[in-house]
């Protein structure tokens, strides 16, 4: 049986006038968009027009909810009591649904974004926590996590809906979480270094870290960050080797684990 993948970027990035990344660029390679949901990135309006082409180009729609951390573009970790993170998860969703609604979609999956996301696959009842307090709003949701890492133990605990994900962009650490933006080698800029290593990984069933170390893992999507700046031409080359090696990219099933 044919083995199939699902390419994800996060994107709605843009704030004002202010422009981040090629979003129309990523939608014609990629099967689902994480939005940003304006608190690290993004505002109403790009919002709703990043939802708008998602749902043109046949893109399953996802929420990106992150810290409230415009100008660290929610790569800062910040403390913040479990209650209040948990209304600021169910905010985030909660104006991604609005907004879907309002233009015939749906949001099918929700991503935790940056700083917040690296300390939820690091804690699993953190994870846990702040899972649940999305499966509070919406218990049908696919939730996509790090493969590997507490993230996946946490939607396991829950029993819900989830997609695991690798990334073709970032390095690896032993441990299956993301080598520290601040080192060198931790993202990848060269499009046929990306895609080689996807392919590989899929070969594999897992995650290969920067010692070579392999990570047995379920994988259902590979992300592409959207504000790297090869990140279109990293989707595309990611895209065609993935479907020449006979991977299916398609749009992914969100299944309790």
């Amino acid at each position: 049986m044919t083995k199939s993948v699902d390419l994800n970027a996060d994107m709605g990035e843009s704030f004002g006038a202010w422009t981040m990344g090629d979003d129309e660029g990523l939608l014609n390679t990629v099967t689902s968009a994480n939005i940003a949901c304006g608190f690290h990135a993004g505002d109403w309006d790009v919002m709703a027009g990043t939802m708008q082409a998602a749902l043109r180009h046949g893109v399953g729609i996802g929420a990106h909810p992150g810290f409230d951390d415009l100008q660290g573009f929610g790569r800062r970790r910040m403390q913040v009591p479990v209650d209040s993170l948990s209304n600021l998860l169910r905010y985030q969703l909660g104006a991604a649904q609005g907004m879907a609604r309002s233009i015939g979609a749906d949001v099918r999956h929700l991503k935790v974004h940056g700083a917040l996301a690296n300390m939820l696959s690091e804690d699993l009842e953190l994870a846990k926590t702040c899972y649940g307090a999305v499966l509070s709003v919406d218990p049908e949701i696919t939730i996509m996590v790090l493969a590997g890492t507490a993230q996946q133990a946490a939607v396991e605990a829950l029993g819900c809906r989830a997609a695991c994900e690798i990334f073709a962009d970032r390095a690896y650490n032993n441990d299956a979480t993301l080598v520290d933006r601040r080192q060198e080698g931790a993202v990848i800029h060269d499009p046929e270094e990306a895609s080689y290593r996807m392919v590989e990984m899929i070969r594999a069933g897992g995650i290969i870290t920067r010692t070579g170390k392999l990570i047995r893992t379920r994988i259902d999507t590979i992300c592409l960050h959207g504000d790297t700046p090869t990140a279109v031409s990293i989707a595309r080359a990611t895209r065609a080797a993935l479907e020449s090696d006979g991977v299916d990219v398609k749009m992914f099933d969100g299944k309790v684990l």
